[in-house]
């Protein structure tokens, strides 16, 4: 029997005890025992139970309390789950987590006992991953621009593999790290992309011959080729064209007698569901020109550098109104009294653009609130604008949508907001960021212990993974504790 089907079969014995005991495991703070270095505080969810029934319950909790702080619950299952759906989607390509994108230390370490590698683009990074007790050799120092000092300190750290694009790079390099195995980027067309990366990172085809000359002159040890089509890709073509200059820059490097054994599709896959190109839309163009350029035989190693990826849709943030302003639009030329007195609500909330929503400004986002209180059938919606808690006029989270007449003390969820969120969030005006709760079934626990002990089999023949429905990773669905033992979806 494969290893992901004893799993499965596992798992679902696990659901099957859980069932028969009655529901009599609670939701309880559980420390992650067996993970190393720091432990970090997760809540066990009881059968049936998803991530948005703990937003319910925190929010219960505060209801007659003045201190209604925002605050998010993430769900390490769900990151969990987007793994083993990376594998079954790109069973040729190893993740590199984009620590950037989310440092939480929960989300590190749950992806360092899965086995996935890190991309750090500073000693911070390294330092974390590292921590949690990340061997060097899944590590790559993916920041084409790096401090002489940050060089020295992969070096005494045992960091080895290094992005470059300039010539200046490869000359700090030689000097603070030349043993150091490097990956040139190259640049793409991300003109489609929503972040544009290549117009500030990566080498054009032409000077990458030069700087591979250069390198060789140097005596610098060049094994393979990096690039990134930019975060939220809307056209996976550019994939496809970015793959084909990767093969020709190998070309390049086996004329120079460099042994080019390293891939690096970077990043720009989708982290959630709201979006115009599906994640598997992607790695559909992907794995062709993959088998195109880089057949399995050829015995090139392939990573990517996945980030919002995994962590978007694992956290849900949950916001208060703090306040609230009524503002009567007066509009002429009707004899209609009700038109002439319409009005718009502006909400404002203890979180903002500073704070976790600077996805907004850094990553072009767009967030929808979700009301925790359902509206009544025939309750009437108003133009509304949601602001943050600062006193900046920038601190605007949600120019106009269409809301029922809220008040204060009121709660609103903003779904999918694990990426480029909390790592970036400041502390500006004295707001502080929101606490996080970290959430996870029971059988996700199992299946990290099993991935902990025997390893995570990362050439998945069988490409029908599934995991018990009792795990709760997908809101929305109703879930029946009797059916359990036999229920499972697809990831």
């Amino acid at each position: 029997m494969r290893y992901d089907r004893i799993l499965a079969a596992l798992l679902r014995f696990v659901c099957y005890l859980e069932s028969k005991l009655g529901g009599s495991i609670k939701k309880t703070p559980r420390k992650m025992n067996s993970f190393s270095n720091d432990e970090f505080n997760f809540t066990f969810l009881d059968e049936g139970f998803a991530a948005k029934d703990i937003v319910d319950q925190k929010i219960n909790e505060v209801s007659s309390s003045d201190d209604k702080d925002a605050f998010y619950v993430a769900d390490l299952g769900d990151i969990l789950k987007k793994h083993l759906r990376w594998y079954k989607a790109l069973p040729r390509v190893s993740p590199f987590y984009a620590v950037k994108c989310n440092d939480s230390i929960a989300v590190v370490k749950t992806l360092a006992t899965l086995g996935a590698g890190f991309d750090c683009a500073s000693k911070t990074e390294i330092q974390l991953v590292q921590s949690v007790g990340v061997p060097p050799e899944r590590i790559i120092y993916a920041n084409p621009c790096k401090q002489v000092s940050q060089i020295k300190h992969a070096a005494n750290n045992g960091v080895q593999m290094m992005t470059f694009d300039s010539e200046v790079e490869l000359m700090k390099i030689s000097r603070a790290h030349p043993k150091a195995k490097l990956v040139l980027r190259i640049a793409t067309d991300d003109s489609k992309a929503v972040c544009r990366l290549s117009v500030k990172f990566g080498a054009t085809l032409k000077t990458s011959r030069l700087l591979l000359e250069r390198a060789k002159e140097l005596n610098i040890d060049v094994i393979g080729v990096s690039f990134h089509v930019g975060s939220g890709c809307t056209d996976p073509e550019t994939f496809v064209q970015a793959i084909s200059d990767a093969r020709y820059v190998f070309d390049m490097g086996t004329e120079f007698g460099f042994c080019m054994h390293l891939l690096d599709i970077g990043g720009g896959f989708p982290g959630s569901e709201d979006v115009k190109l599906k994640f598997e839309e992607i790695t559909n163009v992907i794995n062709p020109a993959l088998d195109k350029y880089f057949p399995s035989d050829s015995g090139v190693r392939i990573i990517a550098e996945p980030g919002r990826y995994y962590v978007a849709s694992a956290f849900t943030l949950a916001v208060n109104i703090i306040a609230k302003k009524v503002v009567i639009k007066e509009q002429g030329g009707s004899d209609d009294e009700e038109e002439q007195n319409d009005k718009t609500l502006m909400y404002y909330v203890n979180d903002g653009v500073y704070g976790s929503f600077n996805c907004i400004l850094y990553d072009h986002a767009h967030v929808k609130p979700v009301l925790q209180k359902r509206p009544k059938p025939d309750e009437r919606y108003y133009s509304c604008s949601i602001w943050g808690p600062t006193c900046d006029g920038l601190d605007r989270i949600v120019e106009r949508c269409g809301l029922p007449e809220l008040q204060v003390g009121d709660w609103m969820l903003f779904e999918n907001m694990g990426a480029y969120t909390v790592a970036a969030a400041s502390t500006f005006n004295g707001f502080q960021r929101p606490a996080i709760h970290y959430v996870m079934s029971r059988p996700a626990w199992q299946l990290m212990e099993q991935i902990k002990e025997q390893g995570f089999q990362a050439e998945v023949e069988d490409q029908d993974v599934t995991l018990p429905l009792s795990c709760a990773w997908e809101s929305g669905i109703e879930h029946h504790a009797a059916s359990c033992a036999s229920a499972s979806i697809n990831v």
